[in-house]
């Protein structure tokens, strides 16, 4: 009786041995930090992505949402995720000017029509080129804002005359955008511009249509020039440590991988839908929307010119070649045609006529 008890026991004692560590193993827990307030888009999307990572890997990774800068800064994104701050973060290329130049290409004034189109060039570009300024993280998917255009306050602008002196608020090459229109530009963060123009700190924004309403800047703002040809975006990105990400088992890195691609998706025709919400919450503020005719157009054009030149001589110092960076834009103005033409088959609700 003595020898079965201790064999029952020692039978009993190897199960347990054998199937602890699957219920054992406590899941691996991440931090993704976001700057836009919790009711947001990008906020409300970067939770449903947190919550779809988690339940596709099965609970072997929790993603935490910390949204409305409540963990990191729009300006400390790029730095809070390289320390490890936050494993995860979204936030933009211009608020953190040179830390990834080249990609700071979807910033200047190219004509991008939507951030639909926007977000399929920048990941296009990124796939095509994988520039090393992104080697310390794992990057999951880009997408833009939707096209930055100037709003103002007291003063309608319809001319480049009319922008002369004009304080305006631009954060990296947008900024050098708002100088070469005959502006100042002032860097002000978007969370922070509502008060700017309450207290007529900036006579107005070269910015998105989605913040009329996403920042509630449509309460104050009185006109919106459509300046698209001029069309700059913002490349948002959502990148992981590199550490931490080369740390997950392959099959949760596969979670991300998948999720990341159907979220891009998401983004680009959310960002899309939200300008399309700002430009009608505007219109219904009292807003005023002034077209540009194509003389004009073509004005704003020749204006923003040396915004790509200095582009191009600033990639130059840097070390990349001239032709190689006529190449990169020749790939973006190529894909942007592109993928004009499949908005346009896919009929994806856009924000202007083009």
């Amino acid at each position: 009786m003595g020898r079965k008890m201790v064999f029952v026991v020692c039978a009993v004692a190897l199960l347990c041995v054998a199937y602890a560590p699957a219920y054992a193993a406590a899941p691996i827990k991440l931090q993704a930090a976001a700057y836009h307030p919790p009711v947001h888009m990008v906020s409300t999307l970067l939770t449903k992505y947190c919550e779809e990572v988690t339940k596709k890997s099965g609970g072997k990774v929790e993603v935490t949402p910390f949204t409305g800068g409540t963990l990191l800064s729009a300006t400390k994104m790029a730095a809070g995720v390289a320390t490890g701050v936050a494993d995860i973060g979204f936030s933009h290329c211009s608020y953190s000017r040179g830390r990834f130049p080249v990609m700071e290409i979807m910033e200047l004034p190219l004509g991008f029509p939507s951030s639909w189109i926007a977000t399929h060039v920048a990941n296009d570009f990124y796939e095509k080129f994988k520039h090393k300024e992104w080697d310390t993280y794992h990057t999951l998917f880009f997408t833009t804002s939707p096209v930055n255009v100037i709003q103002t306050v007291k003063k309608p602008v319809s001319t480049l005359e009319d922008m002369k002196g004009m304080k305006i608020r631009g954060t990296g090459r947008s900024g050098d955008i708002v100088k070469a229109l005959g502006a100042v530009p002032m860097p002000i963060e978007t969370p922070d511009l509502y008060e700017a123009i309450r207290r007529g700190v900036v006579d107005g924004a070269y910015l998105t249509m989605e913040t009329y309403k996403g920042f509630k800047t449509g309460e104050l703002l009185k006109y919106n020039t459509e300046s698209w040809k001029v069309g700059s975006v913002y490349a948002f990105y959502l990148i992981m440590n590199k550490q931490r990400w080369n740390s997950l088992p392959p099959d949760v890195q596969k979670v991300f991988t998948d999720v990341s691609k159907e979220f891009a998706e998401q983004y680009a025709v959310g960002f899309n839908n939200i300008d399309i919400e700002g430009r009608d919450y505007f219109i219904k503020q009292g807003g005023k929307m002034i077209p540009l005719s194509d003389a004009e157009s073509a004005r704003w054009v020749k204006a923003v010119q040396p915004v790509i030149a200095d582009f191009k001589k600033d990639m130059v110092s840097k070390g990349y070649k001239a032709a190689e960076v006529d190449g990169w834009l020749s790939f973006i103005k190529e894909r942007i045609d592109y993928w004009k033409a499949q908005e346009k088959v896919r009929k994806i609700p856009t924000p202007f006529q083009y």
